[in-house]
């Protein structure tokens, strides 16, 4: 391992101690540590685990911003550091907007496929039960996900350029082995969480009955699967939170979202939100608003350490709904969602045609799923096969990530 500045700065002490009893300090500094030494059982935790963590920084970075391009939330302040861009703002994101999302994205997808390969290499036939192994798998599933509904192209490894669905393939296909070495090694929450993933995606990839057939597997209220955050560093704080923490970032609000009047109306518990009797507005004027905006704060996560749903069992009953919308059948597609809505004491939704449903689907989509990283998948989805009915205005916005700069100019199969 080698020695940083802070691991040095919490020892002087000890070593100012050493000194003075006359102590030999001398140190070696073997460097990181090197590949080989990970192909051992014993490491493999610890590697699925990084495997895990480097997800859930990409997903950290993807849906503080997409909320932002999607009017999850709107700027109330800073553009620097926590703040929202003025172009993101604008619903606009460019190659040149530092490659931050692209970078964690990828990284997650490598160190999650990475892991797969040398659980495989090490365990050998052990692997077709081994918990470890289906847990990587899940990871890879979660993280090519990610990438399939955020991102506009598919780059593998420095690759040529791909469709962005090869990601949902690679989803799919890890998913579906997650669930049957899962299931060997007897581990329910590992395939849940597998199978629940599945079905997300075999609804990006269109296909209706695998999707419904994977949902029906899950539970409404007993199953939801979070990517957890911590306290330990800024980089591992939920950064929704902290970016309107007014610690001291009140960079974004909820002031203006289709969200404040949802619910001013409904106290549908699902989008909450807090102002503030004694600051009213965010930490700076916004341009693209005409100067300072009310902060009305999101508490959907109210800590640093506040997690981040993956997939959910409430999740399953919405791509129930579009199966059956998709299908004609207007009043079933209600039912599966006013199944939330009757848990939650809240009105049930009504339709007198097809439009009108798809509105109610794409709005109860947006609140279930509110903040967690999936509305551009979805508003570019829905956009892509015309569905009817419009939830929120995304003329001229965004709904993915390019490649980024860093990975056109050092990409060979990517130069003109």
């Amino acid at each position: 391992m080698t020695m940083n500045l802070r691991a040095f700065a919490r020892t002087a002490p000890v070593a100012a101690l050493a000194l003075a009893a006359g102590c030999d300090l001398k140190v070696t500094n073997p460097g990181p540590i090197q590949a080989q030494f990970l192909d051992t059982p014993a490491a493999l935790t610890a590697v699925v685990n990084g495997a895990g963590r480097d997800l859930a920084e990409a997903l950290n970075w993807t849906a503080y911003t997409g909320a932002a391009v999607t009017k999850e939330v709107l700027p109330s302040g800073s553009t620097a550091a926590f703040g929202i861009s003025v172009r993101q703002q604008l619903g606009v994101l460019s190659s040149d907007d530092g490659g931050d999302w692209w970078n964690q994205a990828q990284r997650a997808r490598w160190t999650a496929e990475n892991s797969v390969t040398r659980i495989k290499a090490i365990l050998g036939t052990s692997a077709a039960n081994s918990a470890t192994l289906a847990q990587a798998l899940v990871w890879v599933g979660f993280s090519n996900r990610h990438l399939g509904e955020n991102f506009c192209d598919c780059v593998i490894d420095g690759g040529v350029k791909q469709p962005y669905t090869v990601y949902l393939e690679r989803s799919e296909a890890a998913f579906t082995e997650a669930i049957t070495v899962a299931t060997a090694a007897n581990s329910a929450t590992i395939r849940d969480a597998a199978t629940a993933g599945r079905a997300s995606v075999r609804l990006l990839r269109g296909n209706l009955a695998g999707a419904a057939a994977d949902a029906a597997l899950i539970p409404s209220n007993a199953f939801v699967y979070r990517m957890p955050y911590y306290v330990n560093t800024v980089d591992e704080y939920n950064r929704i939170y902290w970016a309107s923490a007014n610690q001291p970032y009140r960079a974004h609000t909820v002031w203006g979202t289709f969200y404040e009047n949802y619910r001013r109306t409904t106290r549908d518990p699902r989008v909450p939100f807090d102002s503030s009797l004694t600051i009213r507005f965010g930490d700076a004027a916004v341009t693209s608003l005409g100067g300072q905006v009310r902060w009305y704060f999101q508490t959907k996560y109210p800590v640093r350490e506040s997690s981040i749903n993956l997939s959910s069992g409430w999740e399953m009953r919405l791509i129930e709904a579009e199966a059956l919308l998709v299908g004609g059948d207007i009043n079933g597609a209600l039912a599966k969602m006013n199944i939330r809505r009757t848990a939650l004491s809240l009105p049930q939704l009504s339709a007198t045609n097809a439009t009108e449903a798809w509105v109610a689907l794409k709005r109860e989509r947006g609140i279930e799923l509110w903040l967690e990283g999936r509305r551009m998948g979805d508003q570019r989805r829905w956009a892509a096969l015309n569905r009817p009915g419009v939830s929120d205005d995304m003329t001229g916005r965004a709904l993915c990530f390019p490649i980024p700069l860093s990975e056109l100019e050092t990409n060979p199969n990517l130069r003109p």
